[in-house]
């Protein structure tokens, strides 16, 4: 007898946050913005990171030998 496929359950839509305005946002292949609301959200978030309003902070301290524009002193 041949083997079968495995059987895959069919994705169920959920409903999240959207992390730009905080309202209700449908995770589901038929959303092309997910997990964002509208293109409008997730442009605001793009244009958000582009002029790096987030940022992702350094964990290293600074050198003492560096200036603040990053040159070394001469």
């Amino acid at each position: 007898m041949p083997a079968s496929a495995p059987m895959t359950q069919p994705f169920a839509a959920r409903t999240v946050t959207c992390p730009a305005c905080g309202g209700p946002s449908r995770y589901a292949p038929d959303n092309p913005w997910r997990p964002f609301c509208s293109e409008r959200c997730k442009q605001l978030d793009l244009g958000a990171w582009a002029s790096e309003r987030f940022r992702v902070p350094d964990p290293t301290p600074p050198d003492p030998g560096e200036l603040s524009d990053g040159r070394l002193p001469s």
